[in-house]
């Protein structure tokens, strides 16, 4: 069987990223993969549920955790735009194996951009990390977000 390619699991991502667009919320979105399988996608939705912490990449990381998951080295967690710190925190914490995201955040980004928390080798886990996937979609939703808004 032919593993599904890093575009192919981002394009998913995007799909919820455009959701999050749609309801009005910072267009991330996220999806989990394990042995070429979906486990879960999510996007933003610090809005809806009046939570500035209901970061895509959290949610998904809550809801495998209360499923009963506690380490994700198998995983693959792709998120069109660059971690933050909090969420960089999360995916250390809880050991994702590699992290795929899109477009970079020169703003809050935690894997590169400001912080390179992902790589540090001060800490306990460093997934493997892949960047630019499908960048120009990715970053084409957040500007039209924040276009909108001015």
């Amino acid at each position: 069987m032919t593993s599904k390619s890093d575009e192919f699991w981002m394009n998913i991502a995007l799909e919820q990223a455009r959701q999050a667009l749609a309801e009005d919320e910072v267009p991330v979105g996220a999806v989990l993969v394990s042995k070429d399988k979906l486990i879960l996608s999510n996007h933003n939705r610090t809005r809806q549920l009046n939570d500035p912490l209901a970061h895509a990449e959290k949610l998904i990381i809550e809801k495998i955790i209360s499923d009963g998951e506690k380490y994700l080295f198998d995983h693959t967690l792709y998120v069109t735009v660059e971690p933050c710190l909090m969420c960089a925190g999360m995916i250390i914490w809880t050991r994702v194996g590699r992290i795929v995201y899109g477009c970079s955040d020169p703003k809050s980004g935690a894997a590169g951009s400001i912080y390179n928390t992902l790589l540090d080798r001060n800490l306990n886990h460093n997934p493997e990390l892949v960047t630019g996937i499908l960048a120009t979609e990715c970053r084409n939703l957040m500007q039209e977000f924040f276009h909108s808004k001015r």
